[in-house]
């Protein structure tokens, strides 16, 4: 009788925790801003940057108790659709829009000056996304634009010192399909691997970055670059050697209208990543809109997780789980993604109502904001040490443990 009190008291506190954690709700944050954010760049458990429309950004210097917004001095026109920040004082930004709506702009003292370092002169240029391996080491994703034999290539500029941008020559690039672009709505149709020495950089404990790298630093950054596509097609383009070569793979993830495709692309590693997607102006469609890969993007595995909508960003958890390995693969034959992305790799899957919280071979955690809270979702940054921070509309900003 004991053994059997026992069981029940166990099955009740699993029960009551499974349904505490199905309920659970993202940490919610006090912005002071009503404007829509889609950039989003967490530097420590302490330090964030959020970046939005009329030439927004905000700063957390306190773990999200106390958010800063402020707006860059003549770029209150300006859509901020991507923030990179490596400390409380040093970040980029990136705007979205038609020709030289499209910028690049930097500070290194918190937002007190703002130097514009790119300013895209071609009227039929749109800048999407915004990347950097480290502080000096980093590149821009936009749209396709016609060459100079008036193919339609996307437009790519690469940073070697954080300061001067040039363009990836577009005889370099294979050429883009009429109506392929790609999506400025939660800076992550762009993806790179961090350099491996971004965990001990000095600007990680809140120092300035270092301006001028040493040689072993410079060479430093993983060579992959990946971005991904929607409207007419749903591709992801990979060059192995920063830019210099490049292949192009297709995907199962839905397409055909302009409103359609890849929006986000993460890698945790060289061969595994996911892209995550859907048609924007039907938000609840189901997919395919999810896929995994784990030969660094020539196949992609679409997900099992039904029914699926759309997912404006995906990113992997940046704590270190531990080294995944085969003994931990599920065993459920049915659960696919668990065959594509390893047991250790913890996802953030991001919807405009909600997240899912994503731990293979582990159905997907649903997180929602409180009803009638007015939350909702577009971007997503993770924690280094587990965890992320997401942004979306009308100020909004949580954290997910």
């Amino acid at each position: 009788m004991r053994h059997l009190l026992t069981r029940v008291l166990a099955a009740a506190l699993a029960l009551a925790a499974a349904l505490a954690q199905s309920q659970s709700a993202p940490q919610t944050q006090l912005s002071h801003t009503t404007e829509s954010l889609r950039g989003a760049s967490v530097v420590s458990r302490n330090i964030a940057w959020a970046s939005g429309t009329h030439g927004t950004y905000l700063r957390t210097t306190d773990a999200g108790r106390n958010w800063i917004p402020d707006q860059v001095p003549g770029a209150e026109s300006l859509d901020f659709r991507a923030v990179v920040a490596f400390s409380a004082d040093e970040a980029f930004l990136m705007s979205a829009g038609p020709g030289d709506q499209s910028r690049i702009y930097h500070t290194a003292d918190a937002g007190q000056h703002w130097s514009l370092q790119f300013t895209n002169t071609n009227p039929k240029g749109f800048f999407d996304s915004m990347v950097f391996w480290d502080p000096t080491h980093g590149i821009v994703l936009g749209d396709p634009i016609p060459d100079e034999t008036g193919k339609l290539k996307f437009e790519l500029l690469i940073t070697g010192d954080g300061q001067t941008w040039t363009h990836i020559p577009p005889s370099q690039l294979p050429p883009a399909l009429d109506g392929e672009g790609a999506f400025a709505a939660s800076n992550t149709c762009l993806a790179i691997l961090k350099s491996p020495v971004d965990s001990e950089a000095p600007w990680k404990s809140g120092a300035s970055a270092p301006r001028q790298p040493d040689e072993e630093e410079a060479s430093a950054p993983d060579p992959n670059i990946w971005f991904a596509t929607g409207g007419r097609a749903a591709r992801v383009f990979h060059s192995p050697d920063r830019g210099r070569t490049w292949q192009v793979f297709d995907t199962p993830i839905v397409h055909g209208p302009d409103s359609a495709g890849i929006f986000s692309i993460a890698f945790r590693d060289p061969t595994h990543g996911v892209i995550a997607g859907g048609d924007y102006k039907h938000p609840d469609r189901d997919g395919p809109n999810l896929a995994f890969t784990s030969d660094a993007g020539k196949t992609w595995t679409l997900s099992q997780i039904f029914p699926q909508s759309y997912y404006s960003a995906v990113a992997y958890d940046r704590k270190d789980n531990g080294p995944s390995s085969n003994h931990h693969r599920d065993q459920n034959p049915k659960n696919k993604d668990a065959d594509e992305n390893p047991v250790n790799s913890r996802l953030f899957i991001v919807g405009p109502k909600f997240i899912y919280d994503f731990r293979p071979p582990q159905n997907p955690t649903r997180i929602s904001p409180r009803k009638k809270s007015g939350v909702q979702f577009n971007a997503v940054s993770p924690y280094p040490t587990g965890g992320a921070l997401v942004v979306g509309p009308k100020g909004s900003i949580a954290s997910i443990p």
